[in-house]
Order: structure tokens, then sequence, then C-alpha cells
């Protein structure tokens, strides 16, 4: 277990280097998981794993999600990075452009006329 151990500090200290622009050094535009991946040399996976041995490891996933998001905001609004392309990965962070529409209907029905004065001429 010893070995596990080493190798998860190996990865925190890749990732908190990856996180502290190294993605920017390895030519990423932006810090993604499958950028994390190719950077400390493991696959989607074991980060997750990682994520679920190490608190500290899941943390810095959420940073690098959290630095995604906010380079694609940034970045999409400035129009330093396509719209459609920012827009489309913006929806893995919950956005949507999506309009949302609530319609509440109420019909009253009086119970307490006879159903033969529905029909009855006036």
């Amino acid at each position: 277990m010893k070995g596990r151990k080493s190798n998860l500090d190996t990865r925190l200290k890749k990732t908190n280097e990856y996180v502290n622009h190294g993605y920017k050094e390895s030519g990423g535009l932006i810090p993604s998981i499958s950028g994390l991946s190719l950077y400390i040399g493991c696959s989607r996976s074991s980060l997750y794993n990682y994520a679920h041995e190490s608190e500290e490891f899941s943390g810095l996933l959420e940073t690098v999600k959290a630095i995604q998001e906010n380079e694609l905001i940034n970045k999409g609004l400035s129009g330093e990075f396509n719209a459609t392309i920012t827009k489309l990965m913006l929806a893995n962070h919950g956005y949507s452009d999506k309009q949302q529409i609530e319609q509440n209907n109420h019909v009253r029905v009086d119970f307490n006329k006879p159903l033969s004065a529905l029909f009855e001429d006036d």
C-alpha cells in the first residue's frame, strides 16, 4: 500500500503544477481533466479513483473544473474563444441557453350548478 501512497503523492504534486499554469506551459488554453491525465501520465478513470481516495486530490479536480469554467466565461465574453465551442463546453458546467417557461392554467369548475345549466340557452 505504500507504493500507492507515494504514487498518490506524486500525482498530487503534478496536479498542483498543472493547476498552477502547468496546463499553459504544456500548450493548453484551458485546464481539463483530459489535459491533466496527459500531463501526469495516467488515465481519466485513475484520476477519479484518486479523487475517491484523497480529499485533497478531489479538491484539485474541482479546481481544474472551476478554472476551466472561469476561463471559458472570460475568454468567451472577450471573443478570444469561439462562441459556439464556449457554449458547448459551458453546458458541462450546468449552463444552458434554453428557456424554461412555466404555464399554470387554472380552470374553475363550479359543482354547485347542475350539469344541465351548461347547455341552457340564455
